[in-house]
């Protein structure tokens, strides 16, 4: 993940999951959240697609500490009501670093993209089995056009959907109006109520998805499960790990 990510993030413009629904301000706004929602100590780790880092992030610290509100049984008989946004960072590629920023990538070219590991494809393809076993229904399925987002989606679901809105800006470090423009191009997509009986799934990539709830999926493959309330906003309920749809 990009360093000006997490300086960014870590300067308030995510203020709370609760806030999800409603424009967050950036660092320079005067309405900034107040000091008690202001992420605290930071510890090593590893960065993500938008690049290598060594501290926690807020959006980081936000994964790991996350607690489901929904799991196992409960989350399953949930998911088979419909109703939800389940929104997947692809599955695991060869290497993780931030070809957005290549100035030779062509997104209609696989072979200047990074591909998905044998272990991504394994991934891909026992998520969608699981979905099938547990008979969890899904509806659309949108991606990005990077063919790692999108092969994730074809070899787990059979079918997607391409989203521009879904794709990085073509940078390793972003601004504080390119992180808030992310926000404000995904929002659509994750707050858009399914169709009655049915999930929506996205397969899309780190960033994009901390820049719109200040949680930074880690490692690839982990998806959230978002609900919607239909005013615009939406509220995290799980996260699942690739190997764990098989389980619940």
């Amino acid at each position: 993940m990009s360093k000006t990510v997490k300086l960014f993030l870590s300067l308030g413009l995510v203020a709370t999951l609760s806030a999800c629904g409603s424009e967050t301000p950036s660092s320079g706004d005067a309405t900034s959240p107040s000091p008690q929602n202001l992420p605290v100590a930071q510890s090593p780790s590893e960065g993500g697609e938008g690049g290598e880092g060594e501290e926690y992030s807020s959006g980081e610290k936000a994964n790991a500490e996350f607690k489901d509100i929904l799991s196992g049984p409960e989350l399953l008989s949930e998911l088979k009501k419909g109703g939800h946004i389940i929104y997947f960072r692809h599955a695991q590629t060869d290497k993780d670093y931030a070809d957005q920023a290549n100035p030779k990538i062509k997104l209609n070219d696989c072979e200047t993209q990074r591909k998905l590991s044998d272990v991504g494809i394994k991934q891909a393809k026992d998520i969608g089995a699981a979905f099938t076993a547990k008979k969890i229904p899904v509806g659309e399925v949108i991606a990005s056009d990077y063919c790692r987002a999108w092969k994730t989606a074809d070899l787990a679901f059979g079918r997607h959907k391409k989203n521009s809105n879904l794709n990085f800006l073509p940078f390793e470090e972003y601004t504080d109006a390119q992180v808030k423009e992310m926000k404000t191009r995904v929002m659509p997509l994750l707050t858009a109520v399914p169709q009655s009986g049915q999930n929506t799934v996205i397969v899309g990539h780190d960033d994009i998805f901390e820049a719109a709830t200040g949680i930074y999926p880690e490692p690839q493959g982990m998806a959230y499960v978002l609900t919607p309330d239909g005013k615009g906003g939406f509220k995290p309920i799980a996260n699942v790990l690739p190997d764990e749809w098989s389980k619940l």
